[in-house]
């Protein structure tokens, strides 16, 4: 029997920068602290940098950002980081939000095939390791409700349970749909803090999603005390769903809404 063996041969510099990134635990790093570990010029690190990507050693997040591939992924390198410590480590002042939010909270059980992540100014989206992380751009005003949670020894930012289910009625296109809005209430209707979406809708002061958070809840028909908390003498009417098609509706006269998603598309779900 022919056994064949594989190895990976690492220079002095680069298995210099390995072993101190997996002593000091740094699985995500920059190229300042590759520079401080190895010690020597940029070029020599960027060359070091270069050899171990060819190697599957290092991945490249963006410039000037990678991933280290662990020992522990093997002599082929086939390893991915925990997408939100990724978007920790490249971006501050963020929240991982909308669908990729809705996942974390168990609102939906549809798996979002990026990365989404709110910021108060544009950034390019990026790619790693075949996954795409979106950056979405929201108004100041509407960046709060945000914790921090734990990952490992890390921690990352995402919207609250509350402000997630509001960012669903302000941003359903980034959401997966109203329907799946609609959903989302529903299977957290037991654990979202009531009294909480409460502040943070009349912070929003965003009329139309008043007037959404009360309407699906009215279809549903839950919350009874909550819709009494949200109904108000409406001025004029708002589109349901503005990124739907607007050629047939109906009116809600309670609340003040042009009806542009049916009833059934609403609560299709509930047939699965």
């Amino acid at each position: 029997m022919i056994i064949v063996s594989k190895s990976i041969n690492l220079g002095p510099l680069e298995s210099k920068l390995i072993f101190e990134l997996e002593k000091q635990g740094k699985r995500i790093f920059d190229f300042q602290e590759a520079v401080e570990i190895v010690d020597t010029s940029d070029s020599s690190v960027a060359n070091v940098l270069h050899r171990l990507r060819k190697k599957n050693r290092v991945e490249q997040i963006q410039k000037g950002n990678y991933v280290l591939n662990p020992a522990r992924s093997g002599l082929d390198g086939l390893w991915m980081e925990r997408m939100y410590l990724v978007v920790d480590h490249i971006v501050d002042d963020y929240y991982i939000g909308f669908w990729t939010a809705m996942n974390f909270w168990n609102m939906t059980e549809q798996v979002p095939m990026v990365t989404m992540v709110a910021l108060t100014r544009r950034k390019r989206d990026v790619e790693y390791a075949d996954q795409k992380i979106e950056f979405i751009n929201i108004a100041e005003s509407r960046f709060f409700g945000i914790i921090e949670k734990k990952m490992e020894d890390k921690t990352f930012f995402i919207s609250s349970r509350e402000k997630t289910l509001l960012d669903t009625l302000t941003y359903p296109q980034y959401c997966g749909g109203l329907s799946e809005s609609t959903k989302a209430i529903w299977h957290s209707k037991e654990k979202l803090d009531w009294d909480r979406v409460l502040e943070l809708i009349d912070r929003l002061d965003i009329g139309a999603v008043n007037r959404r958070l009360g309407y699906l809840l009215d279809l549903l028909e839950i919350k009874k005390d909550i819709r009494g908390e949200l109904t108000k003498e409406f001025t004029g009417y708002r589109w349901l769903y503005p990124s739907s098609l607007k050629d047939n509706f109906s009116y809600s006269k309670k609340w003040g809404l042009k009806l542009n998603v049916s009833e059934k598309d609403l609560l299709g779900w509930r047939g699965h």
